[in-house]
């Protein structure tokens, strides 16, 4: 399946629950970032309020206007000074790897509860079919998306967490080289999300392992609690 036309085609009663999944991931995907370089010494996202979890403070207008009409968005990036941290590239490594991990986690944690209850028989016990069913949907939605989020940042192309962090531990003399060819990155970026033969061979395959992940975690956490 695909990432961007699973979100365009959604039937219009569940895309609420789209928009609040990915609310929830991309704040706290974006908490993470500005977390993290706080502790390690740089205030700048501090300064700027960016520490929190409010969804406000994180949501880019054009992000979510592109999201809602064309199936792909984005939160408003925290901004890192490096040089503000005592070891720049290993600090800014937990820094870029932090907001995707925030997904992976999201995802198992989510699928844990869906699973507990499954197991522990309160989701059978639900008679309302429409809470039923919203349950259902969030919960699914939820694990698939946030795994999803989590391969996708990892993609080693600008804008993405992967790049920043393939930038801080190749040698200074390549990421020379990166910087130099990055401006044609985000075009080539543009491309994969955009045209279809591309994607085919890059984000539907992340999507679809997004969903082998959700389908892995669920049975191993069912039968823990079987």
């Amino acid at each position: 399946m695909d990432f961007l036309n699973s979100i365009l085609r959604v039937p219009l009663e569940q895309l609420p629950f789209y928009l609040l999944v990915l609310i929830i991931a991309f704040t706290v995907h974006e908490f993470s970032h500005a977390y993290f370089a706080y502790k390690f010494g740089d205030p700048t996202a501090k300064l700027l309020g960016r520490v929190t979890l409010n969804p406000a403070v994180h949501f880019d207008l054009l992000g979510i206007i592109l999201l809602l009409i064309a199936g792909f968005g984005w939160a408003r990036p925290v901004p890192v000074n490096r040089d503000n941290f005592k070891n720049p590239r290993l600090m800014g490594v937990v820094v870029s790897a932090a907001g995707p991990l925030s997904n992976f986690f999201l995802a198992v944690i989510g699928t844990f509860i869906y699973a507990l209850l499954i197991s522990t028989g309160a989701l059978a016990s639900i008679s309302n079919q429409k809470l039923l069913e919203a349950i259902v949907m969030f919960f699914s939605l939820f694990g698939v998306m946030n795994f999803f989020l989590f391969l996708f940042n990892l993609i080693p192309l600008p804008p993405l967490d992967g790049y920043r962090i393939v930038e801080d531990l190749v040698p200074r003399r390549v990421r020379a080289k990166f910087q130099q060819v990055e401006q044609w990155s985000v075009f080539i970026f543009l491309l994969i999300l955009f045209i279809p033969p591309l994607q085919r061979y890059t984000i539907t395959p992340l999507y679809t392992l997004a969903q082998n992940l959700y389908v892995h975690f669920m049975q191993v956490f069912l039968h823990i609690l079987s």
